[in-house]
């Protein structure tokens, strides 16, 4: 029975990962990101908010775009499509604290035509005993204004 169990897991996790992948599921690590971003090939965005920008500074080369904007859904979307300048095709990567905002944002721009959206799940700050971008001491730009 425990190997029938086992089984049974294993394809519902199979499942979902296939689900996640048609979904746009992209993942990135927080050094493949950085390496894309310094290579002028990846726009990243930050989509914490003003005060943990302020508190943990961002990812140096990250657009520092909240999801909490006042305006709504709609105001975030519109700041991201500034900054790609349009072209819903344009490679870009979400970027929070632990996974669950930029997870939640990348579907978001999905779900509206964005096409190449990728997520760093461990975030800033990690996630399930993973490091973030701040422990693996990757580049910060501090954020005294934001």
């Amino acid at each position: 029975m425990t190997s029938f169990i086992r089984f049974i897991g294993a394809i519902a996790i199979f499942f979902a990962v296939v689900a996640d992948a048609r979904a746009g599921g992209a993942k990135l690590s927080p050094e493949t990101a950085n390496k894309a971003v310094a290579s002028g090939t990846l726009t990243l965005i930050d989509v914490r908010s003003p005060e943990e920008w302020r508190k943990t500074g961002i990812a140096k080369g990250a657009a520092p775009i909240t999801m909490h904007n006042p305006k709504g859904k709609n105001a975030f979307l519109q700041a991201v499509l500034a900054k790609v300048g349009g072209d819903l095709n344009k490679p870009i990567a979400m970027l929070c604290a632990a996974g669950v905002r930029s997870s939640l944002t990348q579907r978001f721009l999905i779900s509206q035509g964005f096409t190449n959206v990728s997520d760093v799940p461990v975030g800033m700050l990690g996630r399930r005993g993973e490091p973030g971008w701040i422990a693996r001491g990757l580049p910060i730009t501090p954020c005294p204004n934001c």
